[in-house]
């Protein structure tokens, strides 16, 4: 009979929290186990470096699945197995096993906190139009007497003049105490209906509320609606708990098909999501999740899927094929929502491969700039980002796996928007000027500091147009042969985060071409060229011109919105009527698969470099 295995104690002194290994998992899966936040944006497979900690104390070994360029980032080289004091180095969480008790310092970068997720975005104060899928009806009724026994439910349904309404299960075993508690001689009740169902039964002046989601890849947006007035009444964003399992995709879809209990994982982390930010958002108007009578979610396929439960097994793998499509409602206690006892959510639908729901009501939410303006291109930049080439009064829809490098992920100094982040970079006088946000001292690089990063060292030649980082530079080192330019001390740009860059900027750029050329038409011709997403609320657009993001089309044809697919979602929830809209949108789309095609890799080989001729600006 074997010895059990030795179980060890982490202590994460910034964090003030000690948690306990497991068998032989990693530091980075033992923190994601116990709820510990640590930067990875690959999912602990050991190729992004992000989820970088010093184990100040105690034993450790190396899984060796990393090369040793990338596995440790400091000049000074320590042993792995036993940790001396003063020669410490940064090393990757997710490629160390412990092997006693450990003291752990976490990068400043895992500790700051996110200032944006792009749920604020637009007017705070909006009011939107009504026509909701949910009714309230106050009713005031006799009280049964010996006489009158007639069933709470009958009494409700003829006081309503709807004998034939159904009522929800969860809603019926509240309704007798809700009828009781409106007092003695009379009965007093507001009843909520959605179509042909009673779904809710509470006291008179209940607040009807709605909750729109935006279930990003990167964050989750969420909005709180007053759904008898159509007002905005509170916002709140925060990062997708699913990113534990990686900042991309496929890595969430290769958790996921490990079994029923990683699928689960996922599952519930979006419900967590969900829930925290309704219990939250109530809580700051003086009410609660029990209000909350209607829901709109929103997300790309693979989001979609994952709340649902359904299989993402083929999404993963050509033809990239979704299990559902069309518009769908839940119960949101099916989905282990804890709003109204029948409350519903309504799935935006899904065009197809990998352009989802949020896709659909960004382009509901942007219809205003590209319904009648020629040719018009919708792009929603993220870590999948999907494509929308309005000509002709066709659309056509394509997705590229853009990865989330633009938004700070797999770039070795990445990090989320949080303080401290460099989100600008600006050559003045030769040099490098950076800005953090809040003014802090620079800890990483946000998605906008990257763009800006790589067009300021092209503009200084420090990149050249193949993308190779010059030798000689006084801004430039090398260590363990990597190359990389520095930005500030401690923030830096690798060769490596070069090439991640150029990677998904290839990706955008091929399927914005593909698409045009489906249609025989040339970059110069799009009229408006509209950019939406968190990401793409700020970024700077020359920055993404001088690296070839974009095409080099005038200023004025571009249009920032930001979170589109928010707004969308949220006049899903309050309009009947953008709800079919929206199922219209979705099935005029003529999905396009790009990746599948011959000519998609001598494209986007086209397109891996930068330009060689860069626009003319002043510095």
């Amino acid at each position: 009979m074997s010895a059990p295995a030795a179980r060890h104690r982490l202590h994460f002194p910034e964090l003030d929290r000690e948690i306990e290994v497991r068998g032989e998992e990693t530091i980075f899966h033992s923190a994601r186990r116990n709820g510990l936040r640590i930067v990875g944006a690959c999912g602990g497979r050991g190729t992004c470096g992000t989820c970088v900690v010093r184990v100040v104390e105690g034993r450790i070994d190396h899984i060796h699945s990393a090369p040793p360029d990338l596995l440790e980032t400091d000049d000074d080289a320590a042993s792995a197995d036993k940790v001396a004091p003063g020669r410490r180095k940064w090393l990757r969480a997710c490629q160390l096993r412990v092997r006693s008790d450990c003291t752990i310092e976490v990068a400043p970068r895992s500790l700051a906190s996110v200032v944006r997720t792009d749920a604020d975005l637009g007017d705070a104060s909006e009011t939107l139009p009504l026509d909701p899928a949910v009714s309230s009806h106050d009713l005031l009724l006799p009280a049964a007497t010996l006489s009158d026994n007639r069933s709470d439910a009958d009494r409700v349904l003829q006081a309503l003049g709807m004998p034939d309404l159904g009522i929800d299960l969860g809603a019926a075993r509240g309704l007798s105490v809700a009828l009781r508690d409106g007092g003695d001689a009379h009965w007093a009740v507001r009843v909520r209906r959605h179509g042909h169902e009673l779904i809710d039964f509470a006291p008179l002046g209940s607040r009807s509320l709605g909750l729109a989601v935006d279930l990003g890849t990167t964050n989750v947006a969420a909005f709180l609606i007053d759904l008898e007035s159509g007002v905005r009444l509170a916002s709140l964003g925060i990062e997708n708990p699913q990113t534990a399992w990686g900042a991309d995709l496929i890595s969430r879809i290769n958790h996921a098909i490990g079994g029923p209990c990683a699928a689960a994982d996922l599952r519930e982390a979006a419900v967590a999501a969900i829930n925290g930010l309704a219990h939250d958002l109530c809580l700051a108007v003086g009410s609660h999740a029990g209000c909350i009578v209607d829901a709109v979610v929103c997300g790309n396929t693979a989001m979609h899927h994952l709340l649902l439960g359904l299989p993402v097994r083929q999404l993963g793998r050509a033809p990239f094929v979704a299990a559902l499509h069309a518009p769908t409602d839940a119960k949101a206690r099916d989905l282990g929502l804890s709003f109204c006892p029948g409350a519903r959510v309504h799935l935006a639908p899904n065009v197809g491969g990998f352009v989802g729901g949020d896709h659909v009501t960004a382009l509901l939410a942007t219809e205003e700039h590209w319904h009648q303006a020629g040719t018009s291109l919708v792009m929603d930049i993220g870590t999948n980002t999907e494509i929308s080439l309005i000509h002709g009064g066709k659309i056509s829809s394509a997705s590229c796996p853009s990865g989330p490098a633009l938004e700070g992920g797999h770039i070795s100094c990445g990090m989320r928007a949080a303080d401290g982040a460099v989100e600008r970079v600006r050559v003045a006088d030769g040099h490098l000027v950076i800005q953090t946000i809040g003014n802090r001292a620079p800890v990483g690089l946000c998605g906008s500091g990257v763009l800006d990063a790589l067009a300021a060292l092209r503009r200084l030649d420090i990149v050249n147009a193949r993308g190779r980082i010059a030798a000689e530079h006084p801004d430039v080192e090398e260590a363990d042969g990597l190359r990389a330019a520095l930005l500030a001390p401690g923030v830096r740009i690798t060769q490596h985060d070069v090439r991640a860059v150029q990677l998904a900027k290839a990706a955008i750029r091929t399927g914005v071409e593909l698409l045009l050329r489906d249609h025989g038409i040339a970059e110069q011709q799009i009229d408006r060229f509209i950019i939406a997403g968190a990401f793409g609320a700020y970024i700077d657009i020359a920055s993404g011109i001088d690296i070839g993001l974009f095409p080099n089309l005038p200023a004025d044809r571009f249009v920032q919105v930001g979170n589109a697919a928010g707004l969308g979602t949220r006049r899903m929830l309050t309009s009947l009527k953008a709800r079919a809209r929206a199922a219209e949108i979705a099935g005029a789309c003529r999905y396009v698969e790009l990746s599948t095609r011959g000519e998609f890799q001598k494209t986007f080989m086209h397109h891996i470099g930068f330009p060689a001729e860069l626009p003319r600006r002043s510095q």
